[in-house]
Parts: C-alpha cells; sequence; structure tokens
C-alpha cells in the first residue's frame, strides 16, 4: 500500500465530521505520491524539480501511473506543476479504485435510495494499515493531513521529518493548498461583486 492510498483513507474516515475540499486532497494526494516515489528512489530532487530514476514501477497501480508520466527530459518538470498536473481530478481517481477493490461502498439512506448517499469504509487489511499509521502519529501523514484540515496545522519542520527532500514536498503541497484558498477566495469576491452589478 501506499502513503496515497492511506491519505485517502483516513480522508474518507474523517468525512463527515471534518468534511475535505476534493481539490485540496487531490493536491495533498500527489503530494503523498511524491513521497512515495522518493521513498522507492523512482525520483530525486534538485531544489525544486523532480528528477526520474531508473526504478522499476510499483505495483499499486496508480502510483505506476503517477511514475509513468513522469517529465524525464530536462529541464524536468517542477514539484509545483507536479501538484497541480498530477493532482487534476486525483481524490476521485483514487475513490474510484478503492471502490473498485472493494475497499469503500455506498451508504444509501432508505428514504432517498437514488439521491446518492455516502462512503463507507469496509473492514479491510488497508483500512487497518491506514488506521495503525494514523493511530501511530506518521509524521508524513499527519503533516499532509494537516494541509487539508483533517487535522490540525502542524509547524512546516514535523517532528520526526528531517529529510530535506520530504520537507520540500511537504512545504510545496501547503503552498499549493494555500494557493487554491486564495483563487477560491478571490473568486467568491468577483462573483459577489457581479451579483451585487446586476442587483444594482
Amino acid at each position: 500500500m501506499s502513503t496515497s492510498r492511506d491519505l485517502m483513507i483516513v480522508a474518507l474516515g474523517a468525512a463527515p465530521n471534518r468534511p475535505v475540499d476534493r481539490g485540496d486532497l487531490s493536491l495533498a494526494l500527489a503530494g503523498a505520491e511524491a513521497y512515495d516515489l522518493l521513498r522507492a528512489e523512482a525520483i530525486g530532487l534538485d531544489g525544486e524539480r523532480i528528477l526520474p530514476r531508473a526504478r522499476p514501477e510499483p505495483d499499486d497501480r496508480l502510483l505506476g501511473e503517477a511514475a509513468s508520466s513522469l517529465v524525464r527530459e530536462a529541464p524536468y518538470e517542477s514539484l509545483e506543476d507536479w501538484l497541480w498536473r498530477r493532482g487534476r481530478g486525483l481524490a476521485s481517481a483514487y475513490l474510484a479504485e478503492l471502490e473498485r477493490e472493494g475497499q469503500v461502498s455506498w451508504e444509501r439512506h432508505r428514504w432517498l435510495p437514488f439521491s446518492g448517499g455516502r462512503t463507507v469504509l469496509s473492514d479491510t487489511q488497508a483500512r487497518r494499515r491506514a488506521t495503525y499509521r494514523w493511530a501511530a502519529d506518521e509524521p508524513v501523514l499527519l503533516a499532509l493531513a494537516a494541509a487539508v484540515g483533517i487535522r490540525d496545522e502542524l509547524s512546516p519542520a514535523e517532528p520526526g521529518i528531517t529529510d530535506e527532500a520530504v520537507l520540500t514536498v511537504l512545504a510545496a503541497v501547503h503552498d499549493a493548498v494555500m494557493e487554491l484558498e486564495a483563487v477560491r477566495q478571490r473568486r467568491a469576491i468577483e462573483e459577489a461583486a457581479f451579483a451585487n452589478v446586476w442587483r444594482a
């Protein structure tokens, strides 16, 4: 299993008490993939540029997709660009993958059987593994969860993380989520201003 899958499972388990924005989660999932690729030595970082390495692709299908989508020609891709490109719709892709594997199911309300429902995590080894990492305060998982609001914000240098490349990934995720929030706020202001013009 991967950190990205564990993060997705943790996010699903946190809802509805702490619902997570899918855009934020998608960025964090891309960051989790970058971390897993670093850990597998499939990539390295040169500053904030991702350097692909000749390593076997991971067994995990989505992580394999991430590895195969790396830009393999100089000047390579920046970590920021990777998060935005790879993160597009990634939360939905992980949810569909977990559902396909039987890791999650949909619970429908008996009075509203066709109005959708909520996701329910199955009692699987993957869920137990994610729960164990979460309960053990695994620092990278906690830092990614904090970036998307599943838990309280942490300091950039989360205790237990000393690897500069990992800290670079976590900082990039945090910055991307903050940038996305700024875009949302700007759009909300513009929409409110537009609505005021029409009411005038």
